[in-house]
């Protein structure tokens, strides 16, 4: 690597010259394609350049979609001048200590989002890495990728099901491939994810041609439990979104897909996330067959999944409607049994499933959960707190509805022993028993 600016230094790396910016004690290399593609196609990864420095573009790009307003109310209003919509969105930011030793290699985490396959970005203030990366001497590689209609929708050869895992593939490709020149281990890779986010490393664990890619994997809060018998709704879904496969105004895509999503009432659970990754499409295997391929690979993996507490407590009890009529006496009793069956239906019983199933097949599998211990917290810990508590970042939290009740030195405490834990799984593939835990984790190997 060598001195650019005061502030900048440029990587030389085997995919070209990469302009990063110092800031904090880190650096950070942003927005760097790693693929590029056409609507409905394949992601074609991009050639290396050695003749040309890559610079970050001046927004970061994120896949069209439109704004969620009960994000925005939970965890904080999205900043959309500073995003640019593009459809191809093949993107990763690196994040790494400013200073690391002459032939230091250090383990590499890679985030993957969530936001149920349809919203969010690897690049949001609220997913930060800059924190965990100083305290626990990591690298943290945040990845983009094609979302709802563009990336988790198909089934037919004009429209290919399963792109945006083909994204993610894509990405880990390049990882292993130059990681190395920034400082990272090309053989400990972690992926890390959260709700969609840890649906789609899941899958990837049973996708084809992901061989050396990954040695571990962290699943939060991943909504398990919808994932069976989607076929028919999916089908009927990509029926009535036909009309929009050559539309050219994608803001107009966001708007009109929305009277085609499938119904609750038909569907039940699983339509409240319509878009998803898809059995019998490459890279996938069946849906009859993904258990035994989940044992099958058991031992190639180390493998720490879990949950919040209260996971459905975000959408249920943050409701207006609901709490009118559920939100004291009988009616939150009745509350509380809702959000601790539905958490359990879609999150937790198939975590539990997930890791004993691995674990029998010979795997090393943690089994997590965060609660709260706070009495006046209504809503104790529901999905999405797991978010400050790994990426910390208290100005990016600032307006969240999410933590108003909690105090930041809660987050901030129990979220630094949080960090240090999952660094210790990224570096090693273990959590001993001597380790620190915070009080708010109840934490199991299986």
């Amino acid at each position: 690597m060598t001195p650019n600016q005061q502030n900048t230094i440029i990587f030389e790396t085997h995919f070209g010259k990469i302009l990063a910016v110092k800031v904090g004690g880190i650096i950070r290399a942003r927005s760097i394609r790693y693929a590029h593609s056409e609507r409905f196609k394949k992601p074609v990864a991009v050639e290396p350049s050695l003749s040309s420095i890559i610079i970050s573009p001046e927004k970061t790009p994120v896949c069209p979609q439109t704004l969620s307003p009960l994000v925005e109310k939970m965890i904080g209003a999205t900043p959309v001048e500073t995003f640019e919509a593009d459809e191809s969105t093949q993107y990763l930011s690196i994040t790494r200590p400013e200073t690391v030793s002459e032939n230091e290699k250090l383990p590499v985490i890679v985030w993957i989002h969530g936001g149920s396959h349809e919203i969010g970005c690897g690049d949001l203030a609220t997913a930060d890495p800059s924190e965990w990366v100083k305290e626990q001497n990591v690298i943290v590689v945040t990845v983009s990728y094609r979302l709802g209609l563009f990336g988790f929708l198909g089934g037919n050869e004009e429209r290919p099901a399963n792109l945006g895992l083909l994204d993610i593939i894509e990405a880990l490709k390049w990882i292993k491939t130059n990681i190395a020149d920034l400082g990272g281990d090309e053989n400990n890779i972690t992926l890390l994810g959260q709700s969609s986010g840890g649906d789609a490393i899941a899958h990837l664990m049973i996708s084809e041609r992901v061989e050396n890619l990954f040695r571990r994997v962290i699943i939060q809060s991943a909504p398990l439990g919808l994932r069976h018998k989607r076929q028919k709704m999916t089908a009927e879904f990509l029926k009535k979104t036909e009309f929009l496969k050559d539309e050219t105004d994608v803001l107009k895509m966001m708007d009109e897909y929305k009277t085609a999503v499938p119904s609750v009432i038909k569907y039940g659970l699983k339509a409240a996330m319509p878009f998803g990754t898809q059995y019998g499409h490459y890279p996938l295997c069946t849906e009859e067959e993904s258990v035994e391929m989940w044992k099958k690979n058991a031992q190639k993996f180390d493998v720490l999944i879990g949950l919040n507490n209260d996971e459905t407590a975000f959408y249920l009890k943050t409701s207006e409607a609901l709490n009118k009529y559920f939100g004291k006496g009988f009616g939150l009793k009745i509350m509380d049994k809702t959000v601790e069956k539905t958490t359990a239906l879609i999150y937790g019983n198939p975590a539990k499933q997930f890791a004993q199933n691995l674990a029998e097949a010979g795997g090393n599998v943690y089994l997590f959960r965060i609660h709260s211990k706070l009495k006046d917290n209504p809503i104790g810990a529901p999905h999405c707190i797991d978010l400050p508590l790994i990426f910390g970042n208290e100005s990016a939290w600032k307006s969240s509805e999410l933590l108003k009740d909690i105090p930041w030195n809660q987050i901030h405490e129990n979220g630094k022993k949080l960090r240090a834990l999952w660094a210790e799984f990224a570096r090693t593939g273990k959590i001993s028993d001597p380790s620190e835990k915070p009080e708010i984790l109840e934490l199991r190997k299986i």
